[in-house]
């Protein structure tokens, strides 16, 4: 080997350590805390309908010590939501129930509806990130059981949300009838689908509304991670709409690419974001969230910045008919 062929060849790689060093700088202190917010518009609602704001809070992973993060989603209140949807891991460390019950605080009384992720149940631990390019994670019994009850009673009875796990609710809000349906984590295999058929027969037979004349019923699905069994029984069942959260969107992305991983079955190219979901000759609209947070034990983030999701539900527009 020449001199000069050396002399380059070091150099090569220098600048080459030098560019990974500053894009892993990049990712854990810039863009896993440049929190953004994501708008959207559905159009599903009856006709005449008044517009509802949502928000979409997914996958905040909390720990005790992220005060920035927490403060940013209290701020979020400014939108002034008519609805919270809540699509879990909420928690991301054993002592975190206090700062999701801070974080969560300012939307106290606005009417909401959640499902539950594993990291509501367990805490993290750390795992080698390169083995999810072999499929979706597994789990360990080694993982820190979660005050997950004391999760739930505070969403129940403080904030009056709605628990969805592998069930049915309903809820009237600014003249529009609301129906929504839901299932615990599919990515632990706890979606109980062969649930949701009764307990929609049940919703239906003892919502208040009942057979009065009034507007439209519109179907509304949650689910933690968007496995494609669990979107096709939401389309099945007539679900206008999912939320769904889990992919991180991927977490560390190529710029304008499609996430290298999703960690279920959903297609790279839906793992976050706003898409249609097609199954049977029906479809629904499905949003799936970036979230708002990562593992404690891989703080990284890379063209995939965390995210809320503010979206609008509007009328349908019939004029074309």
């Amino acid at each position: 080997m020449s001199p000069s062929f050396a002399k380059t060849s070091a150099t090569t790689l220098g600048v080459a350590a030098l560019a990974g060093g500053a894009a892993v700088a990049y990712g854990a202190l810039v863009e896993r805390n440049r929190f953004t917010v994501r708008h959207e518009t559905l159009p599903i609602l009856d006709e005449g309908a008044r517009s509802l704001t949502v928000l979409h809070i997914s996958d905040m992973h909390l720990a005790p010590w992220q005060t920035a993060k927490q403060e940013w989603i209290r701020s979020l209140r400014i939108f002034e939501p008519d609805l919270i949807v809540n699509t879990g891991d909420n928690m991301g460390h054993a002592d975190a129930l206090a700062s999701v019950k801070h974080v969560l605080e300012p939307f106290a009384g606005i009417p909401g509806v959640y499902v539950n992720g594993s990291n509501d149940y367990f805490g993290p631990i750390a795992k080698n990130p390169l083995a999810y390019f072999g499929g979706p994670s597994s789990h360990s019994p080694k993982q820190t059981k979660l005050d997950v009850d004391a999760m739930e009673d505070h969403f129940n009875n403080k904030f009056g949300w709605l628990n969805l796990n592998n069930t049915a609710r309903a809820m009237t809000i600014r003249g529009s009838r609301l129906e929504f349906f839901g299932v615990n984590d599919a990515h632990r295999k706890w979606d109980r689908l062969d649930l949701l058929p009764g307990a929609i027969d049940d919703e239906r037979e003892n919502v208040a509304w009942g057979n009065t004349p009034g507007s439209e019923v519109i179907s509304i699905g949650l689910t933690h991670a968007p496995y494609r069994r669990v979107l096709d029984a939401f389309v099945t069942y007539g679900a206008a709409a999912v939320f769904a959260g889990h992919t991180h969107g991927g977490q560390v992305r190529l710029p304008k690419t499609p996430a290298l991983v999703t960690n279920c079955d959903i297609p790279r190219d839906q793992a976050s974001g706003l898409s249609h979901w097609e199954h049977a000759q029906k479809s629904a609209y499905l949003n799936v969230s970036a979230g708002l947070g990562t593992s404690i034990y891989a703080p990284f983030r890379f063209a995939c910045p965390p995210e809320a999701v503010v979206v609008t539900l509007t009328a349908r527009d019939f004029s074309y008919s």
